[in-house]
């Protein structure tokens, strides 16, 4: 905790520029949805804006944690943790990416109707 004067404005001055951070990614992440001119991979949503999209999360998530939360003060368990969450989240996510590579369906596994 911030005890003296000098501190709590330093303290101030580190909130308020990673507040103004955040704000600045979120309107880089509406401009990267909106502006044609920054659409990557294929004309629309595709999956380079969504990755894109989720790598300015993922930043701005970690600001919040890390400064906002106080992360950044905490023990080494609690980095364990925290990683350890964000590697099971990752793979979940690989997990359901992959199933896009499978090649059975979903039609192919319903009963064929007999005509």
């Amino acid at each position: 905790m911030a005890d003296s004067p000098e501190e709590i404005k330093k303290a101030v001055k580190l909130y308020t520029i990673i507040g103004l951070v955040l704000f600045v990614c979120t309107g880089l992440t509406v401009a990267v949805a909106t502006i044609p001119a920054l659409d990557f991979g294929a004309h629309g949503f595709d999956m380079a804006d969504a990755i894109i999209g989720l790598a300015i999360a993922s930043f701005k998530a970690s600001l919040v944690a890390f400064i906002f939360m106080h992360l950044n003060h905490e023990k080494k368990m609690v980095y364990w943790i925290f990683f350890g969450s964000l590697a099971f989240g990752v793979a979940l996510i690989l997990l359901f990416a992959f199933g896009f590579l499978d090649p059975i369906t979903f039609d192919e596994m319903l009963p064929k109707k007999v005509s």
